[in-house]
């Protein structure tokens, strides 16, 4: 049997982190293939002008407001949008936070932050979700994960440490998952130009822009396999390298980020939990 793979004439996508950047112009995406595409975002970051710029779009862009950390309120938004728009067959998330982490400033609650929303925004999403999905025996989902996953980077003990997770999160899922005809998919991207690039103060090799970015992230739901990584040159270098020894792995990401002529700024106060 093949795996089931979303379609928007079996029901809704489900995008959180839909606000801004990849999520919401991969929402614009989605609308413009026909689905009616449930966002969820921050109650503080409306989506009022995606809206009306998705208005006239084949399919249309719908507001759930609900903060990802908030388990149970996260249950009630996807009852929420079964019971207004119909059964979510594609459900991606999204939703994301970047905090730099050098190794002079580690404060426990970045790292606290960082798996609340990138790890456990997806689990609270995820089990209300997949419960559905098993009881139809058919769903598609979707993990926003990132070539930091692969290895360590400078600053990225948090972020990177989370988008780890999600990979080994979606490859353990999937044995099961395929058992249900539920299709998971990790999506791992390079450097993407959003807010949370503007934070990163590291060099970025092929830096992409957003809209580029969220049509590959679509066609890869569309056609694309379990792992969808881009761009190519990177990703594929990045994989390369993985697999050479690591002091060598850790010199080349030195010299590529130029971390190793990055003074210690030991000037700071000792961060107040």
């Amino acid at each position: 049997m093949t795996l089931y793979r979303a379609n928007p004439k079996h029901g809704v996508a489900w995008i959180t982190g839909g606000s801004s950047g990849i999520g919401r112009s991969l929402a614009k995406d989605l609308a413009a293939r026909g689905y009616v595409v449930a966002v969820t975002a921050p109650d503080d970051h409306p989506i009022d002008t995606l809206i009306v710029e998705t208005a006239q779009m084949a399919g249309r862009v719908a507001a759930y407001p609900c903060d990802v950390t908030d388990e149970k309120r996260m249950a009630k938004t996807v009852a929420a949008i079964e019971k207004d728009l119909g059964p979510i067959v594609l459900a991606v998330f999204n939703a994301g936070s970047y905090i730099a982490t050098p190794g002079e400033d580690l404060v426990a609650r970045n790292f606290r932050r960082s798996f609340e929303v990138n790890y456990f925004g997806i689990i609270n999403g995820l089990l209300p979700v997949i419960e559905r999905m098993r009881v139809r025996s058919r769903g598609h989902v979707v993990l926003i994960g990132s070539v930091t996953a692969y290895f360590g980077w400078p600053t990225t003990a948090a972020y990177g440490g989370t988008k780890a997770a999600v990979n080994i999160l979606a490859e353990s899922l999937k044995y099961d998952f395929d058992k249900m005809n539920v299709r998971i998919q990790v999506i791992n991207p390079g450097f993407v130009d959003t807010r949370l690039t503007e934070k990163n103060f590291l060099p970025m090799p092929g830096l992409m822009p957003v809209n580029l970015a969220s049509r590959r992230i679509a066609q890869g739901i569309e056609y694309g396999g379990f792992e969808v990584t881009f761009p190519r040159h990177l990703s594929w270098t990045l994989k390369l390298l993985r697999m050479l020894p690591r002091p060598f792995c850790r010199w080349v990401i030195s010299t590529v980020t130029r971390w190793n002529a990055r003074p210690l700024n030991f000037d700071r106060k000792p961060p107040v939990e």
